[in-house]
């Protein structure tokens, strides 16, 4: 009786060892079936330092009640959602600081039509949120460019374009693609496009 007790226990051990087993070769199995790698890559899987800053202080309005930056944070996190859902994602501090200035630029657009239109109250309003927008975007960290600093640029690259033969008809495209390039002179920096454009266009005539 002991004897065939024993031998039960030992195939329960053995079977519960195989079952273990089968189990870590399926997950291990599904695991390469679903393609996930054993380690990750902090740069694919980080928050940029001003978003994670905008979540923390969404809470903070929230317990202040502070209808003004908490209208603006709703806003410009619900935009930074809807980017992520799209082939442009928000995924550096520059790219959300050049969200807050077409915010702020909605913003103040909409104040002047409103104090156009006698409404005061509204303008004002406008013009609270467009403090708490330049508030964010003045203490981002990213580096400004001023309208000297771009000329300087748009003129550098000229010259390099000139020097690889480039004809001045197709200045203006090749131009763009430079200063705007990944690791190009304006890459990770706060400017304003339609600025970089003008200055391209001016030197494409000169």
């Amino acid at each position: 009786m002991a004897s065939r007790l024993s031998t039960r226990v030992l195939r329960c051990a053995n079977l519960s060892s195989a079952r273990r087993q089968t189990c870590s070769t399926e997950r291990t199995s599904f695991t390469r079936c679903l393609g996930v790698p054993r380690c990750y890559s902090s740069e694919a899987t980080s928050t940029p330092p001003l978003l994670a800053k905008l979540k923390g202080d969404l809470k903070t309005a929230m317990r202040a009640k502070d209808a003004t930056r908490l209208a603006v944070l709703r806003s410009v996190l619900a935009a930074t959602l809807n980017a992520s859902k799209t082939a442009s994602p928000i995924r550096t501090d520059a790219q959300l600081v050049a969200l807050l200035r077409r915010t702020a630029r909605t913003s103040q657009e909409a104040a002047s039509e409103f104090r156009a239109a006698a409404r005061e109250d509204l303008a004002e309003k406008e013009e609270a949120q467009l403090r708490v927008l330049e508030e964010y975007a003045a203490g981002s960290g990213v580096q400004g460019v001023s309208e000297a600093e771009l000329r300087d640029m748009v003129m550098a690259v000229r010259e390099q374009l000139a020097a690889e033969g480039v004809e001045s008809k197709a200045f203006m495209g090749e131009a763009m693609k430079k200063l705007l390039a990944p690791g190009g002179p304006l890459d990770g920096k706060d400017f304003e496009k339609t600025e970089v454009v003008k200055i391209v266009k001016e030197m494409a005539k000169a």
